[in-house]
């Protein structure tokens, strides 16, 4: 199973967090491969948690996920 995941880079480590699944999954390190790793644990231990339910249908998977900016007036 394939899940995709964003993460983010902030002053204090890195964040992940994957798309496409019910509820709230979270990982965080001091790099990015620590967050990854420990997002990948948190996904595993949900799924075994809450099982099937914890996946979104695979009717409305991301298929892509993009970052773009937005002005905000003014």
């Amino acid at each position: 199973m394939q899940i995709k995941v964003i993460v983010e880079k902030h002053p204090e480590g890195y964040v992940a967090y994957p798309l496409g699944m019910n509820g709230v999954v979270v990982g965080q390190g001091d790099s990015y491969q620590a967050a990854l790793d420990d997002v990948q644990s948190a996904i595993a231990f949900h799924v075994e948690t809450f099982g099937p339910d914890a996946l979104v249908d695979s009717e409305s998977t991301v298929v892509e996920a993009f970052v773009a900016e937005a002005s905000m007036g003014g």
